[in-house]
């Protein structure tokens, strides 16, 4: 049952990246309203570099699976809204994704061009580590291929090892808590949908509650800790609603 929280660790690295620090501001519209859109620019920008680690990440275990497919997606959603032509802005940034998950021999190159980026500023480098640490976390746990890739770009972020097993230890045990849903009424009720109801009612009532629900990486600049957990306990219940209804209808 470990795969219905992957929503809820990414939507709380989604939080926990951008609004750790409430004056964080860096990524606006009006920071990025002379940027001029290109492949290379945005390749070489922080944001792109931070695309490629997400990238490696995600395809450190063989394969990025639909869940994670849809929730980079999202993170893509939030960063291109900030930039000029968003829609350019999108597909590029999916380009770079393609690229770089295929690519295991550049990673720590990535990560210290993205430290000279950030000018390793403390609190960039924990917002950035932070979500590639629960990315890791999506299939329930953390394997030795994804670790020695976090120990690489940690290293090349020269990332307090101290901080990186807080945040380690902090969605570990959020997996540890996760409590699943009940009954199937309960499950979907918290859909919104019916019993009699197809999958793709269903999934699309899914798909909704997950964009409503996901802390938006911009957006969300400046709330407290009260929306974190608030969102991540909301995510969680849609996710495993959602993972409960399937499975009835797969036995």
């Amino acid at each position: 049952m470990l795969n219905i929280i992957i929503l809820a660790i990414v939507a709380y690295g989604f939080y926990y990246i951008f609004t750790s620090y409430s004056k964080y501001e860096s990524y606006s519209k009006k920071a990025f309203q002379n940027f001029s859109v290109s492949y290379d620019s945005l390749k070489n920008s922080e944001l792109g570099l931070f695309v490629a680690l997400v990238a490696k990440v995600a395809k450190a275990d063989g394969k990025v699976d639909a869940l994670e497919a849809q929730l980079v997606g999202i993170m893509f959603d939030d960063i291109s809204a900030v930039f000029p032509e968003p829609a350019k802005t999108k597909d590029i940034l999916k380009k770079i994704f393609n690229e770089e998950k295929d690519r295991s021999d550049n990673i720590e190159k990535v990560a210290h061009t993205l430290a000279h980026a950030i000018k390793r500023n403390k609190a960039q480098q924990q917002q950035f580590m932070g979500f590639l640490i629960q990315l890791a976390f999506v299939d329930g746990e953390v394997s030795s291929s994804e670790e020695e890739i976090l120990q690489t770009i940690a290293g090349a972020l020269e990332f307090d090892p101290n901080a990186y097993h807080t945040i380690f230890d902090q969605f570990e045990k959020m997996m540890q808590n996760v409590q699943p849903k009940a009954t199937l009424e309960d499950a979907y009720r918290v859909l919104g949908v019916h019993a009699e109801d197809d999958m793709k009612v269903i999934k699309k009532a899914y798909r909704k509650l997950v964009r409503e629900y996901h802390p938006d990486i911009i957006a969300s600049q400046g709330k407290g800790e009260k929306y974190m957990e608030e969102a991540t306990a909301k995510t969680q219940e849609i996710n495993q609603a959602y993972e409960m209804i399937k499975e009835s209808r797969n036995d």
